[in-house]
């Protein structure tokens, strides 16, 4: 099993100098088997040039998962070329929306209406599945498997653990490491904190053997704590995740928008440097880098 980020920036694109190595464009990760069988975790602006590259391999087959339907990782799907073309044959899978309580079809459904974008999804002429996910619900593919697991963040976030060709990885979505809301001293502070340690207890258990975790770490610890709440984990919270579950090899990703690439050297050569994380190996996500299993 292979994967390939298409896109690592988070909340939206980024395009310019200053993000060349680590790039520019929102959530996208091709996943390939050693047959070559595709699945697509997010479909942000990188999904535009995978797309682009499939039609000249055509038909093209291939399953998307949609971890959540926040705009950065969805707003490359009209721009999904192998959508527009009869003879490719797309299943398209998401959470609901648990207030209008419909499924992962109405996301197409509502990018593809006038006024905003000029072509509806009648128009389209793929052969689209759409199929909604559930809470630790596990998708047989024949050539793999992808389990889900419900993520901390403000609005219904899937992870995804795909295992394939004898090799397992875990994508987050977006992802805020579970807390408690309440202070010392409130009446619910006990009874949510067992909460918390339920959820942090089957995040761990869901990670171990896991061979790459890819994972939401949009901030440094100084800035989350002015984002408490924002939905996303740190460097250091996510790492320390990574290191007590076991993982073998981890990918921070959803770089902060602002976030330069040199600044992104810079702070991973100081988590390097701290020995904090035993025999962890890490890196931060960059566009286009493959990573093979």
């Amino acid at each position: 099993m292979r994967l390939r980020f298409r896109g690592t920036r988070g909340s939206v694109p980024a395009p310019g100098p200053d993000t060349v190595r680590h790039g520019g464009n929102t959530t996208c990760i091709e996943v390939r088997s050693d047959a070559d069988d595709l699945i697509i975790l997010d479909a942000g602006t990188g999904i535009r040039s995978l797309g682009m590259e499939l039609m000249e391999e055509r038909p093209v087959s291939c399953h998307i998962f949609i971890s959540h339907t926040h705009w950065d990782h969805i707003h490359g799907l009209p721009f999904f070329l192998p959508l527009f073309a009869t003879g490719n044959a797309i299943t398209l899978y998401g959470p609901p929306d648990p207030l209008s309580m419909t499924g992962i079809e109405a996301v197409l459904a509502k990018q593809l209406e006038y006024p905003h974008f000029p072509v509806r999804v009648a128009e389209l002429r793929a052969d689209i599945d759409y199929r909604t996910l559930t809470d630790r619900q596990t998708v047989d593919l024949g050539f793999a498997t992808v389990s889900t697991l419900l993520m901390n963040h403000p609005a219904m976030d899937f992870g995804c653990k795909v295992r394939c060709d004898g090799r397992t990885i875990f994508f987050t979505g977006d992802h805020e490491p579970f807390g408690n809301i309440y202070d010392p001293g409130d009446d619910d502070y006990e009874e949510y904190g067992r909460i918390v340690d339920e959820r942090n207890r089957a995040l761990i258990d869901f990670l171990r053997g896991v061979d790459v975790l890819v994972a939401d770490a949009q901030y440094t610890e100084e800035e989350y704590r002015s984002r408490r709440g924002w939905g996303h984990s740190t460097f250091e919270r996510t790492l320390a995740l990574a290191r007590d579950a076991g993982v073998g090899r981890v990918c921070l990703t959803h770089h902060e928008t602002t976030r330069t690439d040199d600044e992104l050297d810079a702070i991973l050569k100081r988590l390097r440097a701290s020995g904090e994380w035993g025999g962890l190996t890490f890196d931060m996500a960059r566009e286009g880098e493959m990573v093979i299993l």
